[in-house]
């Protein structure tokens, strides 16, 4: 079976494998259950300085990576596996969910273009048909940081990355939209402070119950947006909240 790949392009191919290559994703890299490759733009850049941008049309601040340059690199990418799903790191792209993940984790893996500067020229996003993808709302310096968070949620589904299946069935959104319940260890008392009762009693169902109760507390009271859909309502409008809507984020240079 082919192991899963994905293949990473940026500018800093030194940022990898970074964390990906310590812990439980390292030992699945090294073990061959999944392959990892670093692409260096620069490698498909223009000219004897191998210029990889160029001034934004309209005017503005900063540079834009280059479509021919960036679509030079996506072809070589999918050379080898061209039926990997491209997608590019930005703050313009849908949220990254665990649904998402659970996807791209169960297909054979993918490519991931990492936007540095003011972004990437559109129309090889557009032409190569990639899924933008952004891990939050913020602004990062480059696209690096959110392939690392990306694929770390990936490879920890593989088969045989985590080792104990069931580590994964009850953690936070494995089970729909729900946030998940705390964790208590020994000692059974520390500083004053008692474990729960229910998870002392042994009580297989009473402990179900009590942790079930607390993932939707924990998701009622952090997240009403997972709550209201967990529960099949709606969402509330910024103005239903008493707040001004959340403005988009500016630049498509990282997610």
């Amino acid at each position: 079976m082919t192991a899963w790949h994905a293949t990473v392009l940026t500018l800093f191919p030194e940022m990898f494998p970074g964390p990906l290559g310590a812990s439980l994703a390292g030992r699945g890299l090294r073990e061959g259950l999944w392959r990892l490759d670093a692409l260096d733009i620069r490698a498909f850049g223009i000219g004897r300085h191998r210029s990889v941008d160029d001034t934004p049309f309209g005017g503005g601040a900063g540079m834009v990576l280059r479509p021919d340059v960036v679509d030079a690199a996506c072809g070589a990418a999918l050379a080898e596996a061209p039926d990997r799903p491209l997608v590019a790191l930005t703050p313009r792209g849908e949220p990254l969910t665990q649904s998402t993940v659970r996807d791209l984790a169960a297909g054979p893996g993918a490519v991931l273009l990492c936007g540095r500067y003011e972004g990437v020229d559109q129309r090889v996003v557009e032409a190569r048909g990639m899924r933008e993808i952004s891990v939050g709302d913020y602004v990062l310096s480059g696209g690096e940081a959110a392939a690392i968070v990306l694929l770390d949620a990936c490879v920890r589904l593989l088969p045989g990355v985590m080792g104990a299946a069931e580590s994964a069935v009850e953690e936070s959104f494995a089970a729909g939209d729900l946030l998940e319940y705390p964790h208590y260890t020994r000692p059974a008392e520390w500083n004053g402070l008692r474990v729960p009762e229910a998870l002392l009693s042994g009580h297989h169902a009473e402990i179900g119950r009590w942790r079930r109760a607390e993932a939707e507390r924990a998701t009622r009271e952090r997240r009403p947006d997972l709550w209201a859909r967990h529960a099949g309502d709606p969402p509330p409008t910024a103005a239903e909240e008493g707040r001004a809507p959340a403005p988009l984020a500016a630049r498509p240079d990282a997610a």
